[in-house]
């Protein structure tokens, strides 16, 4: 029997489903029965490196040993063996990517990271030229003309540091081995779940999938394939790309030798699409707001595709309790850019700052003060999504660490005029992972079964009217503007 139906033959018996997610800052992994209770847990702090100023890599080695082993300790932890496992579901960061010798399986390099800003100078010397103009107004005249959705994302179109595109284009041009590579048609590239994805089928899988591919930048959403033109624009060969497979696919299976029993692979998800699915949020409208190492909002704007026009705590429940025992910030201002600004800002060179202290300046006005740009980041992220998305927002559900804080939760609830659900398991996006591997496995039915398993934590109510913040909320904008463009080109 071929190893692939082998696994999937051997799953059908198993009782239990294996989520993983690699996330900016932490590996974490769940063991979930049927009823999406969590039998086992494990996880490990990534190891970030910062070979340079302004760069952020991982260990490509490393965080392959820390995968493999969250699996074991957790399928451990749970009291079960391998073979009681029906499948497995990888969740991981976007925007992270390696590139590596097709015939040996060697990387070229570490992890380049979504945070690391060596692209910079190449990202803005793209916006200010005069491609990007030409690029923008022929757009524009093409959507008048043909009033196609596609030109409307060109003619507005700008690059950031987050997105793969350029920090790739960056790697052709300054390491002559991948260049040379890419030109013999020898170089692979691929995000965290293609590279891990390689490594548990011993090099036999090469393939990544949707929502990891759609976040590179490099990606066109609208013909579901990667983008010839941006790749010819930025001289990446498309013959390094890999396989653009459905979520919920068979990817084959783990190689016997590492876990002692060939485990299906049957989910590869980005992990911000992980949390939604995690969250159940299946229906139009339904919107998901995590707070970990950043903040992200994602809106299910149904089967058509949306053209838009434009960690901090260590105890969380003490800086909630903090941030209450002083009526305000006393004026401190908190700008948590550290790693630049995106939308609707979009300054990579924008720092993170404490503005307006004072000597009666108190621990607690400096927490407040961190809090409280958390919600208002929050309510610049919704109103920038209520003014762009033309789909009612219905459901708005919470997770992440910080969702924890019910200081955080309170105010964005306050400021956006909306109930925010947020759950008992605020980790979603290793729940949504399992969830797509369950439903691929037959292991749960349908999502209508998945809405029964979700359970909500408690629901913020606004208590306050919105326009009690006006005046710190337009202080935190004059901060934010004050922070923008703060580091020079050689200085970030």
């Amino acid at each position: 029997m071929p190893r692939c139906k082998e696994g999937l033959a051997r799953a059908a018996a198993a009782s239990y489903v294996v989520g993983v997610d690699v996330g900016s800052t932490t590996l974490r992994c769940h063991v979930y029965d049927k009823k999406a209770a969590v039998r086992g847990s494990s996880s490990k702090k990534v190891e970030t490196l910062y070979p340079h100023l302004g760069w952020v890599e991982l260990d490509p080695e490393v965080l392959w040993t820390q995968f493999m082993d969250v699996i074991k300790e957790a399928v451990q932890a749970a009291g079960l063996q391998m073979n009681q496992i029906a499948g497995l579901g990888i969740s991981t960061q976007r925007g992270t990517f390696i590139t590596w010798n097709k015939k040996t399986g060697k990387p070229f390099h570490n992890f380049i990271s979504w945070q690391d800003l060596r692209a910079a100078d190449l990202v803005n010397s793209w916006n200010r030229g005069l491609i990007l103009k030409v690029i923008h107004v022929i757009s524009t005249m093409l959507h008048f003309l043909t009033r196609s959705d596609q030109y409307v994302i060109a003619s507005s179109l700008t690059f950031t540091t987050q997105h793969v595109s350029l920090r790739l284009s960056w790697v052709l041009q300054n390491i002559t081995e991948v260049q040379q590579a890419a030109n013999e048609n020898n170089c692979c590239f691929g995000t965290i779940d293609t590279w891990l994805l390689y490594k548990l089928t011993k090099g036999s899988v090469y393939a990544t999938d949707y929502s990891n591919a759609s976040s590179t930048g490099v990606f066109d959403p609208f013909q579901m394939c990667w983008s010839s033109f941006l790749s010819k624009l930025f001289s990446i060969p498309m013959s390094i790309y890999p396989p653009v497979e459905d979520t919920n696919h068979s990817f084959g299976s783990v190689d016997a030798e590492i876990f002692g029993v060939p485990i299906p692979i049957v989910a590869l998800v980005a992990d911000q699409q992980a949390a939604m699915f995690g969250e159940c949020c299946f229906h139009a409208g339904d919107v998901k707001l995590t707070m970990g190492t950043g903040i992200f909002w994602d809106v299910n704007t149904g089967n058509h595709l949306h053209t838009p026009s434009a960690d901090l705590f260590t105890s969380v429940d003490e800086t909630a309790r903090m941030a209450r025992s002083v009526v305000d910030s006393e004026g401190v201002c908190f700008v948590p850019s550290f790693s630049g600004l995106q939308v609707p800002v979009n300054d990579p060179c924008a720092c993170a700052s404490f503005m307006g202290l004072k000597p009666s300046t108190t621990r607690n006005h400096l927490i407040r003060a961190m809090l409280e740009s958390i919600a208002f980041r929050n309510k610049q992220l919704y109103d920038t999504i209520v003014k762009e998305v033309r789909v009612p927002l219905t459901n708005i559900r919470a997770d992440g660490g910080v969702s924890n804080n019910s200081f955080v939760m309170q105010m964005t609830s306050d400021l956006i005029n909306k109930k925010i659900d947020k759950p008992v398991n605020t980790d979603m996006s290793c729940l949504g992972a399992a969830f797509l591997a369950g439903l691929a496995l037959g292991f749960w039915t349908d999502k209508e079964q998945l809405k029964k398993l979700r359970r909500t934590e408690i629901v913020f109510e606004p208590q306050r009217d919105s326009g009690e913040y006006k005046l710190a909320v337009d202080n935190w904008t004059k901060a934010v503007q004050r922070s923008l463009n703060w580091y020079n080109q050689t200085s970030y």
